[in-house]
C-alpha cells in the first residue's frame, strides 16, 4: 500500500463525487422553473440509489473474476473480501475499498446523465427502477470488458477514463429514452427556455473541477501519469469552450454564456478517454475540435426529430465517440495511435465504439421497453404540463 497513492485517490474520489451535484445543478438550471427540483432530483437520487447497487451486486459483476470476457463473478458480491487492505484490490498500491468507491462514483454519475435526455417527463419511480437494472445489464458489463479484465480491454482499447464506460454508454441509453417516451407536450410548438443560466454555469464549474478528480484520479497513483491526466483535462475544456463559442458565433451571431457551458463539458467529455494517453498540445487539438463537433452534434435533434432534452447525446454521446476515435490518431503516451505508426489502434478505437453503442441502446431500448409496459414511463399530460416538481414530488423550486 502507498500512503501518497492512497490520499491522492481519496481526494479524487470526493471530487467525482462532486461532479453529480454539479452535474444536477448544470441541468438544473437548463430546465423550465417548473422541473427545477424534480430535474435536480434525478441526479441527486444517485448519489444514494446507485451507490447501494453497485456495493451489492455491480462492483463484483464489474471487477469479479472474469467470466469469458463478459462479466465478473460474484467473488466480492455485498463487498466481499472487499477490505482495508489490498488483497484482491485491482490497484496492488490502494486498499480495495478505496478502489471500490473510487469506481462507485464513476457508476454514481453515469446513469445521472441519462437523465437530461428525458427531463422533464419522466417518472421518479419509473427513473429508480430504470437506474437501478441499467446499473446492473448495462453499466457493469460495459466497465468490465474495458477496465475489469473483459474482452474489450483484452482487445487493446483504450479508454483512460470513461469515454465508452460512462459517456457513450450513457448517450446510448439516453437516445433509446427520448425515442421511446418521445417528445415532451408542447416541443416544437413553444419555447423551452433555460430558467437559470447562472445554476447552469455554476454547475459546469463544478463539473469541471470534480473532472480533475475524474480524469487524474484514473491513473490510480500520485505520479506523472496523473499530472498529464490533469494537465490534459484542463487544455482540452478550455479550448473546447473557444472552439464551440467560435462556430457558435459563426452559425448563430453571438457567442452564449450556455455555449460556454456547454463547450467546456463537450472538451471534458472528448478528452476523457485520451487524458492519460497524449501529450496536452494533442489535447488542446482534441478540446478545440470537441467543441466545434459537439456543436454539430446538438443541431442532430433538430435534423432527425427527437427530442433530447439537455444534449446528451450531441454531447456526451458525439463528444465521447469522437474522443475515442480520436485517441487512436494522437495516443503517444503507454500506447501508440496512427500519428506515431500504429495505425490498427484506430480500427480497435472504431470497433469499441460501435460495440459500446450497440449494446447499450439495445439492452437500454428493452429496459425502457418492459418498464413502460408493466410501470409507465411517462406521467400524465395534465401532470406534465403542472411541472414535474408538484406532480412528482409536491414541491415547488421557488415562491412566487
Amino acid at each position: 500500500m502507498n500512503s501518497a497513492d492512497t490520499s491522492f485517490i481519496l481526494v479524487c474520489a470526493a471530487l467525482v463525487m462532486f461532479m453529480t451535484p454539479g452535474l444536477a445543478l448544470f441541468y438544473g438550471g437548463m430546465v423550465r422553473s417548473k422541473n427545477v427540483l424534480a430535474t435536480i432530483m434525478q441526479s441527486f437520487i444517485m448519489l444514494g440509489l446507485v451507490s447501494i447497487v453497485w456495493a451489492v451486486i455491480g462492483y463484483t459483476l464489474s471487477f469479479g473474476t472474469d467470466i469469458g470476457g463478459i462479466i465478473g463473478g460474484m467473488d466480492f458480491f455485498a463487498l466481499n473480501g472487499v477490505g482495508m487492505d489490498t488483497v484482491n484490490s485491482p490497484a496492488d498500491n490502494l486498499p480495495h475499498l478505496l478502489f471500490m468507491i473510487f469506481q462507485c462514483m464513476f457508476a454514481v454519475i453515469t446513469p445521472a446523465l441519462i437523465t437530461g435526455a428525458f427531463a422533464e417527463r419522466m417518472k421518479f419511480g419509473a427513473l429508480l427502477i430504470f437506474s437501478s437494472l441499467w446499473v446492473i445489464f448495462v453499466y457493469a458489463p460495459m466497465c468490465h470488458w474495458v477496465w475489469g479484465g473483459g474482452w474489450m480491454g483484452d482487445h487493446g482499447a483504450l479508454d483512460f477514463a470513461g469515454g465508452a464506460v460512462v459517456h457513450m454508454s450513457s448517450a446510448a441509453a439516453a437516445l433509446a429514452g427520448c425515442l421511446i417516451m418521445g417528445k415532451r407536450k408542447g416541443y416544437g410548438k413553444e419555447p423551452f427556455i433555460p430558467h437559470n443560466l447562472p445554476m447552469t454555469l455554476l454547475g459546469a464549474g463544478m463539473l469541471w473541477f470534480g473532472w480533475f478528480g475524474f480524469n487524474a484520479g484514473s491513473a490510480l497513483a500520485a505520479d506523472g501519469l496523473a499530472a498529464n491526466a490533469f494537465v490534459t483535462t484542463h487544455l482540452a475544456a478550455a479550448a473546447a469552450v473557444l472552439g464551440w463559442l467560435l462556430v457558435e458565433a459563426m452559425h448563430a451571431g453571438k457567442p452564449t454564456t450556455l455555449g460556454a457551458a456547454s463547450g467546456a463539458v463537450a472538451g471534458l467529455v472528448a478528452i476523457t478517454p485520451a487524458a492519460g494517453f497524449v501529450t496536452p498540445m494533442a489535447s488542446i487539438v482534441i478540446g478545440f475540435g470537441g467543441g466545434m463537433v459537439c456543436y454539430g452534434g446538438v443541431l442532430m435533434k433538430s435534423r432527425f426529430g427527437y427530442d433530447d432534452s439537455l444534449d446528451v447525446v450531441g454531447i456526451h454521446g458525439l463528444g465521447g465517440t469522437y474522443g475515442a476515435i480520436v485517441t487512436g490518431l494522437f495516443a503517444s503516451i503507454g500506447a501508440e495511435g496512427l500519428f506515431y505508426g500504429n495505425a490498427s489502434q484506430l480500427w480497435i478505437q472504431i470497433e469499441s465504439c460501435l460495440a459500446t453503442w450497440a449494446y447499450c441502446f439495445a439492452v437500454s431500448w428493452v429496459l425502457f421497453k418492459v418498464i413502460d409496459k408493466f410501470y409507465g414511463l411517462r406521467p400524465s399530460e395534465e401532470e406534465e404540463v403542472a411541472g414535474m416538481d408538484v406532480s412528482e414530488h409536491s414541491e415547488a423550486g421557488y415562491q412566487i
